[in-house]
């Protein structure tokens, strides 16, 4: 058996990670020139997922993959750079990182899908880090403080809509967030909010929409009879509750539901469905394209 001599540790090898994700015009033999590029350039293809939409003629893929490291980072800006130089010139090609992702979470007094992405985070089970809540009420905040997190409340009362993005923009932007997650947060957002956010907004909102619009849509469920309760996550557009969906999810409910049985059955898939979304989005699972989405589980 070999030893290492005296006072001298075995270093072991030390991999660095990333996440290959190209979305372009399909044509023949992309997966040949990507593989072949990404081999060539002494990657390890660990996993990889692809996807031709045949009526739009688009094609995506996702690869994880990974580089020994020797004396210095991998060199992605190269792989990036090559990959681009074989596939069509509107390829969108991006390499991304597996470190864990600064999230901002907006709510307001509900806290199931908040608390969900807390205890996650706190156990280490969420592919981010988050670094602060911000509320426009204060009911949520003792729950915030008992995981150490940073809150700020931020009230609207007496406020414009203008003068309350503002700060609210104050409180996001001093942490960079890589998402920003709208965990039942009740306000709704100017244009100039979602432009500036674009791409990094995602939000819950319960399926019954736009059929239970308005006020109290799961006692409205019950006084129709519904059989399934579902949610959707998305990402935020413009257009209330019409952006790109990320994930969704049902449950079934009968005749024995109450009204408040209900809700309770509501906000417990809208929790997993949220923290669903929040992991594809961080693990660089979607690919937006036009209203729809394209996601890798």
């Amino acid at each position: 058996m070999c030893r290492t001599a005296m006072g001298e540790e075995e270093k072991k090898p030390v991999f660095q990670r990333e996440v290959v994700l190209v979305d372009c015009p399909d044509e023949v033999g992309l997966i040949h020139r990507i593989t072949g590029v990404i081999s060539g350039h002494g990657f390890s293809i660990e996993s990889n997922q692809e996807f031709v939409d045949v009526e739009a003629r688009h094609f995506f893929f996702r690869a994880e993959v990974t580089a020994l490291v020797t004396g210095s980072d991998a060199d992605f800006n190269s792989l990036q750079a090559e990959l681009a130089s074989v596939l069509p010139a509107s390829a969108i090609i991006r390499i991304a990182s597996h470190q864990r992702r600064p999230i901002v979470v907006l709510a307001t007094r509900e806290p199931h899908c908040l608390g969900e992405l807390l205890l996650l985070d706190a156990v280490g089970d969420l592919p981010g880090k988050i670094v602060g809540v911000v509320s426009n009420h204060q009911t949520v905040q003792p729950l915030v403080n008992r995981f150490d997190v940073p809150f700020a409340f931020l009230p609207h009362e007496g406020m414009s809509r203008d003068c309350h993005e503002k700060k609210l923009f104050e409180a996001i932007d001093k942490y960079n967030p890589e998402l920003i997650v709208l965990a039942r947060y009740m306000r709704i957002l100017s244009s100039q909010f979602v432009d500036r956010y674009a791409g990094r907004l995602v939000n819950i909102h319960h399926s019954f929409l736009p059929a239970f619009v308005g006020a109290s849509p799961y006692r409205q469920a019950f006084q129709r009879g519904v059989k399934v309760i579902g949610a959707t996550a998305h990402y935020v557009t413009e257009e209330l509750d019409d952006g790109p969906i990320i994930a969704q999810d049902v449950i079934s409910v009968d005749h024995r539901y109450s009204a408040e049985q209900m809700a309770q059955a509501g906000r417990d898939v809208e929790k997993l469905v949220l923290a669903k979304a929040v992991r594809l989005v961080l693990e660089d699972r979607v690919f937006v394209h036009g209203k729809r989405t394209v996601v890798f589980d």
